[in-house]
């Protein structure tokens, strides 16, 4: 073996490797444009969002507090119970901490056990959660 050959020889693998290269760039590139193309993405931002919230509740009355957690946007909740409710003091347009909500119950009815729920629906209304939830005292 001639080693003054060996350092002159010029031949590498680099033709090797610009093909593997190559064939990466090109899946990459098929994969980001196939998400675009098939709307993979557009369900990131319908997460439901973190928050808590407290329900005081009176004879004809629940207060609902948002207690902590992250900001809403007022229209993306909606407040529910198995008794008809009648929304008298509404949430801001952007619910953070310490912003309440008032509902009565309509009618005859008696809050004795009834759960009331916070729903948040995304803006799509192809998902919604219930952030909280709470069963009213029962009345004896």
């Amino acid at each position: 073996m001639n080693i003054i050959q060996l350092f002159k020889d010029e031949k590498a693998v680099s033709p090797v490797i610009g093909v593997i290269l190559m064939v990466a760039i090109t899946v990459i590139l098929a994969a980001v444009i196939g998400t675009f193309v098939l709307n993979l993405g557009q369900g990131l931002n319908q997460s439901a969002p973190q928050a808590s919230f407290g329900f005081d509740y009176t004879n004809d009355s629940v207060d609902v507090t948002h207690e902590s957690g992250d900001t809403i946007d007022a229209e993306r909740l909606n407040v529910t119970s198995s008794v008809e409710l009648t929304e008298t003091t509404s949430f801001a347009d952007s619910v953070g901490a310490g912003d309440t909500a008032t509902y009565e119950i309509s009618g005859n009815d008696e809050w004795s056990g009834q759960t009331v729920r916070v729903v948040w629906e995304s803006q799509d209304g192809s998902s919604s959660a219930t952030l909280s939830r709470s069963t009213a005292p029962t009345i004896n």
